[in-house]
């Protein structure tokens, strides 16, 4: 199976030479990498003087200047467009680092034909796994991390997680052709944030199943270009907004007769989760993201420039 990984690059060519590095040592070989440069110019200039062409093995490494900041969704989509002969696509952060097994094993859940894309064990600098799958609770609009906080070593069981999982986390997805086919690109005008969410709800509608790789273990170093840093107080402004903005155009696109339940609840929760850390700042981006939310605002937030 030939793999396309997609990368997609905003100012950090550091992160995405670790990250090549890491593919380097796939035991899975075929494939090739094709990265999103979003960051304009004088970022893809200094992209393409730090990257191979190819890596040791071979595999072709390709850099793409986007026309404008295209947005993680954007990203992606340029990347699959670039490249489709692949028999799927890996959608990988630019600051992880994947274990050498992890491309072969998710290729190998995909190839048992019983879904459409495949989700991978994400873990945290700390040792601890930040993801095996998510949950999309639509009466809420959140997102929940299915075996946050656990230990990377502890036995995941894979069944349970696929039966429980309607989301992949976007850091790390393998996509199938037949999931692309079904369910078309991502949404770009959510620009960042949920739109991995969003995606594999549409597919799930559209009869694609989702299914997990417990042995393909991807560091994530998380938040090193778009601030979504774990400690709240620290969080930046387009972050905090585009998510809890996002949550509420992903509930009116999907579930439009559960948002006025959906939003109260998000402030809610939200308002306590922020308040309870003295995040008081990014409390106030968080309201903000919701009223843009409720009032159907798309695409970058206004202090972008794309």
């Amino acid at each position: 199976m030939h793999v396309a990984v997609a990368i997609v690059g905003f100012n950090n060519a550091d992160d995405i030479v670790r990250c090549l590095a890491a593919l380097a040592a796939s035991t899975h070989a075929d494939f090739e990498v094709v990265i999103c440069e979003n960051g304009g110019p004088d970022a893809y200039a200094a992209l393409t003087a730090r990257v191979p062409a190819a890596l040791k093995g071979g595999q072709a490494v390709r850099a793409v200047l986007a026309e404008c900041n295209l947005g993680f969704a954007g990203g992606v989509n340029r990347g699959m467009a670039e490249t489709p002969a692949a028999d799927a696509w890996w959608v990988l952060n630019p600051d992880t680092e994947a274990e050498p097994p992890a491309m072969a094993a998710m290729v190998a859940r995909l190839a048992a034909g019983d879904c459409g894309a495949v989700g991978s064990t994400l873990v945290l600098p700390s040792g601890r796994v930040q993801s095996r799958g998510g949950q999309w609770r639509t009466w809420l609009a959140r997102a929940v991390s299915i075996g946050h906080g656990a230990a990377k070593d502890e036995a995941a069981d894979a069944a349970a997680v696929e039966a429980r999982q309607n989301y992949l986390n976007g850091a790390s997805m393998m996509i199938g052709r037949r999931f692309l086919e079904a369910a078309g690109p991502m949404r770009e005008d959510y620009f960042l944030y949920c739109e991995e969410v969003e995606w594999c709800l549409r597919a799930g509608r559209r009869g694609q199943r989702l299914g997990y790789a417990s042995d393909a273990v991807v560091l994530h170093h998380q938040g090193t270009t778009t601030g979504n840093l774990p400690d709240m107080k620290s969080r930046g402004r387009t972050s905090v907004y585009l998510d809890a903005r996002n949550a509420m155009l992903l509930t009116r696109d999907l579930f439009p007769l559960r948002l006025p339940v959906a939003a109260v609840c998000a402030a809610v929760i939200l308002s306590l989760r922020f308040s309870r850390r003295g995040a008081w700042r990014q409390l106030g981006y968080c309201l903000q993201g919701l009223a843009a939310g409720l009032a159907n605002r798309r695409g970058p937030p206004p202090w972008i420039e794309v």
